[in-house]
């Protein structure tokens, strides 16, 4: 007689091989983690082989093997009976504003794509400005607000605005000490990240600047910046590579926090499939 494993034992192996650390899995459970090493030995004694490798949790071939199954199992097991169980790969679309893409998302990427590689992740650039909109996506990544009546989301991350500029701007016009020693000097502008936001937080009465290059997307004021047009008002988790590269400083030290955020959003229904609610998940702890 074949022996099913319990479901407890299945849904903690699939934890424990998607975030490799045993504290973690057994937050994500509500269990101890001598209960999460247990229930693995468990699953291994029955199955008669290793799932786990070594110290850091990765898997055998044969865990790796199993894994899949067991996805697959759970994701059948999720979906029924409101929708039919689709043998073979998960197919997965994201819609992303470009800069997010470039700057957070696929510098991670990898990770999900190691943990789980049975899901084929489409990404479909959107630019709401423009109204190019990616209507077929499982999932899209919005930088606003947060009220969306249209759709249901969570708050990925906040970030934080600050002047930046290429080092040869900022010797050739600084020295950068007070707010006003901005005046007179060019300021790119987007609609993206309005400059009121900082002028508002150092107390200045200064318009909406409405001269000067003009971007509707932030990646683009980055490369604008680093080529010495002028002064960006930049969130920092965005402008990481211009600044790990030293392409961008930022001119000053205070950092103002941006009224937006960045939000997952999704239509109704769309986390009773497993592969979206799987990244769902992957994304907001990547992120944290």
């Amino acid at each position: 007689m074949i022996r099913i494993p319990p479901i407890q034992c299945l849904l903690t192996f699939e934890a424990l091989a998607r975030l490799r650390s045993v504290t973690q899995t057994g937050d994500e459970l509500n269990v101890t983690p001598s209960a999460v090493s247990h229930r693995v030995k468990q699953l291994e004694q029955i199955l008669g082989t290793k799932l786990f490798g070594r110290a850091d949790f990765s898997l055998t071939t044969e865990g790796s093997e199993y894994l899949a199954h067991v996805r697959e199992g759970l994701g059948i097991l999720q979906r029924f009976p409101s929708q039919t169980a689709t043998p073979g790969r998960r197919k997965l679309r994201l819609a992303v504003t470009p800069t997010f893409a470039r700057s957070i998302l696929l510098p991670r990427l990898k990770q999900f794509s190691d943990a789980y590689p049975e899901i084929d992740l489409t990404l479909q650039v959107t630019i709401p400005l423009l109204d190019v909109v990616a209507e077929d996506a499982d999932l899209m990544v919005r930088f606003g607000t947060g009220r969306y009546a249209d759709v249901e989301h969570v708050c990925l991350a906040k970030d934080d605005v600050s002047p930046m500029a290429s080092p040869a701007f900022s010797r050739e016009h600084g020295p950068f000490e007070s707010a006003q020693d901005l005046d007179g000097v060019p300021l790119l502008r987007s609609p993206l990240e309005p400059w009121r936001t900082w002028f508002a937080a150092h107390d200045l009465d200064w318009p909406e600047p409405t001269e000067g290059s003009q971007f509707n997307d932030i990646g683009l004021i980055c490369d604008a910046a680093a080529a010495g047009m002028g002064v960006g008002l930049l969130r920092y988790k965005l402008a990481a590579p211009w600044l790990d590269s030293g392409a961008l400083v930022p001119l000053y030290a205070r950092r103002v926090p941006s009224p937006h955020a960045h939000y997952l959003c999704w239509r109704s229904g769309t986390m009773e499939r497993w592969e979206c609610a799987a990244f769902a998940r992957w994304l907001q702890q990547a992120m944290g």
